[in-house]
């Protein structure tokens, strides 16, 4: 009999995915300068592919090619030609995994040296000390604006899965838009989009119904979801239950679990408001509780490296774990865990005294192992913090030389 994390997974949708493992979102930014999936990213995809997990969820494909989190970053929208995302997806699923697209926005957390939009609920900027200018200052959305936002990911949504992803997956966590509606330290608005959670909320379900209502009844809809943002006065674990409980009956087929934000970056275990998070699957515990709650399959990311802390996960009632981070360093470990159990995922930890540092050190780190494996070469075993970090500098510098002149007019 199959152990509980390698049983399939039936979706509310009608899909079923093969099993209970996800890779998890990582930014790869691996884009062709049209924006569009880069033969290495497509050979990235390939190689997780054949790895054994029963869901690829991909790095954030943004709604508006004007908005990006990095300028590497891909975008779709409705009037993009799909013959790239076909390669994408068509590479992705070779080996037998489902694939989602994850689609974004990422409001306020643009940086400034892109000069593209930078929307919020409010005009706070993100407050990261000294680093704080690195990101550009955001304007707080009209009403015409929010409503465009709301067709862009439906658009988004409908062209993902024409072009052969089994779904999709609405990213309302990690200090996005969307977040930023929902938590109250980002959203000061005083009309229906702002004050009461339900105003705060009404963003995400506004675009989960315009999404579900794009898609065939049998593409799936996931969401990514702050268990809490890890910030006083922030968005609360009592928040997210009640959210989730806001989105029964609207057609959601698995509801992910991560917490924090660019200024609080507890998805790498970091938090800001002295919680304490456990060294390996780090919202476990509020997954618990909440998918005690609802009837919607709820999965959790956050630290997962060993098939025990796995296991354990999916023992607990969740329905799904999610691995980001051990991916990008051991692609396959989904099959040898399959086939030993010994292997756990080697992850060295980053240390600075600079917390900000560290997390821009971890990201720089994940994103040049992914560009070695798209580029057919193996992860390294013990990346150089700093020297990544320096290296990701320089790309992104003439990343984003290339994206103002390609938008400058």
């Amino acid at each position: 009999m199959l152990k509980p994390l390698f049983q399939p997974l039936k979706l509310a949708s009608g899909g079923e995915l093969p099993n209970r493992i996800v890779k998890a979102s990582m930014e790869e930014s691996l884009a062709t300068e049209d924006q569009l999936p880069s033969d290495a990213l497509i050979e990235l995809y390939r190689q997780w592919g054949r790895g054994g997990c029963g869901l690829l969820l991909t790095g954030n494909v943004m709604v508006d090619h004007m908005a990006m989190t990095g300028p590497g970053g891909v975008a779709l929208e409705a009037n993009t030609e799909l013959g790239r995302f076909q390669d994408w997806a068509e590479a992705a699923k070779a080996g037998g995994s489902k694939v989602w697209m994850q689609i974004n926005h990422p409001g306020r957390q643009v940086f400034a040296g892109m000069k593209g939009k930078a929307l919020s609920a409010s005009d706070i900027p993100l407050d990261l000390g000294k680093n704080s200018k690195l990101f550009a200052q955001p304007k707080a959305m009209s009403e015409e604006e929010i409503q465009d936002v709301i067709q862009r990911f439906a658009a988004t949504a409908k062209n993902a899965v024409a072009a052969g992803f089994d779904g999709v997956q609405i990213h309302a966590a990690h200090g996005y838009l969307i977040t930023q509606f929902l938590s109250p330290l980002s959203n000061k608005r005083s009309d229906q989009w702002g004050g009461s959670l339900e105003n705060r909320a009404r963003l995400l379900l506004e675009v989960v119904k315009a999404v579900r209502a794009e898609l065939p009844a049998d593409a799936a809809v996931g969401i990514k979801l702050n268990s809490a943002d890890f910030q006083r006065g922030g968005f609360q674990p009592e928040d997210a239950k009640q959210v989730v409980a806001m989105l029964d009956n609207m057609g959601v087929d698995l509801i992910e679990l991560s917490g924090g934000s660019y200024e609080t970056p507890a998805m790498q275990g970091r938090t800001s408001d002295e919680r304490t998070l456990a060294r390996e699957a780090y919202f476990l515990e509020f997954a618990e509780e909440i998918a005690q709650s609802t009837d919607i399959a709820i999965m959790t990311t956050g630290g997962v490296r060993r098939l025990e802390i796995a296991e354990k996960v999916v023992s607990s009632g969740v329905a799904a774990v999610g691995i980001a981070t051990a991916l990008a360093y051991h692609p396959s470990l989904p099959n040898h865990w399959q086939n030993n159990s010994m292997l756990d995922a080697i992850v060295p930890p980053i240390e600075m005294k600079n917390k900000d540092l560290a997390a821009f050190a971890t990201m720089a780190v994940v994103k040049r192992q992914m560009r070695r494996m798209g580029n057919g070469k193996k992860p390294l075993a013990k990346p150089s913090p700093l020297f990544s970090l320096i290296k990701e500098q320089f790309r992104s510098s003439k990343l984003q030389k290339r994206y103002r002149e390609r938008f400058a007019s």
